[in-house]
């Protein structure tokens, strides 16, 4: 018989005997496998965040978002309303200046 050939039945006791050896640097191994796998997570975080939308997904977006459209018999009712009264007018204004205030 060859003896280059692997018993089937050997390769319990050759796993058994590699994972003896290998128990001794268990923790480093372990270690350099969870240095591995941030290292890898910050890698992907960083193309990530640095990775710009192409020109056809931007003109995708563009087109999916309706415009806003303001009726015109409702745009000349508030200019209408802004010309006639002063109260209404500083409300404006101030809406105008800081749109964020309550």
């Amino acid at each position: 018989m060859n003896n280059t050939s692997l018993d089937l039945k050997a390769v319990p006791e050759l796993l058994a005997a590699a994972g003896r050896q290998l128990k001794r640097y268990a923790v480093p191994l372990f270690l350099l496998l969870v240095a591995g796998v941030y290292g890898f997570l910050a890698y992907r975080v960083v193309t990530l965040a640095r990775a710009q939308p192409t020109d056809a997904a931007v003109t995708a977006q563009v087109k999916a978002s309706a415009a806003p459209h303001i009726n015109a018999a409702a745009a000349q009712q508030l200019q209408d309303l802004q010309d006639n009264s002063v109260t209404v007018r500083t409300l404006f204004d101030e809406a105008r200046n800081n749109p964020f205030q309550e």
